[in-house]
């Protein structure tokens, strides 16, 4: 007989959660906007419990314009200021500038990368430290747990689901080979 996650299992009245472990987490993502988002989000997600953000999910799409790159980087000062009064979204002055600055960085990775998925995948297999290392190295507001969730929660490092899991086979089969090898 086939279990959820400890996760699913912690949490089995909260549709919320069941709906991102059955859809969302752990899938790979191959554009760079999904990638770009699910990185805000954990971001986002620092101090908060995971719930919060899902429920908001929509208000930051709406807010954050789609998460498409180009457009978050190019934000100024009026944005910021928008942000910072929008009730729907996460009102913290680190993790605004977050969205922004890094959204800028992904702009820079593409001049060597042509995206950031492509950077991802120059980079993988490393371990939960030496992603952490890099991400440091490269954004802003990438602590070791933002890390390692967004790089769980994209397929990038292992653990999202238990083997027993019905969506453990699911997210197998759509991982590339490559990525199954850690």
């Amino acid at each position: 007989m086939t279990s959820y996650c400890e996760y699913c299992n912690s949490h089995p009245e909260d549709t919320y959660n069941q709906v991102y472990h059955d859809t969302q987490y752990g899938f790979p993502l191959n554009d760079d906007n999904l990638l770009f988002e699910r990185l805000i989000l954990e971001i986002n997600q620092a101090g908060l419990s995971w719930i919060t953000i899902l429920k908001k999910a929509d208000n930051f799409r709406r807010a954050y314009d789609g998460f498409q790159i180009d457009v978050v980087a190019n934000y100024g000062e009026k944005d910021r200021a928008r942000l910072l009064t929008d009730a729907g979204v996460i009102r913290n002055k680190l993790k605004v500038n977050a969205a922004i600055v890094n959204a800028q960085k992904i702009l820079e990775l593409r001049k060597d990368h042509s995206s950031f998925k492509s950077w991802l995948d120059l980079h993988h297999p490393l371990t939960k430290d030496d992603w952490t290392k890099l991400f440091r190295k490269t954004f802003v507001f990438t602590g070791g747990e933002i890390v390692n969730e967004f790089l769980m929660s994209t397929g990038y490092l292992a653990g999202a689901h238990e083997e027993g899991c019905p969506i453990y086979e699911t997210v197998t089969a759509q991982s590339p080979a490559w990525m199954r090898a850690r």
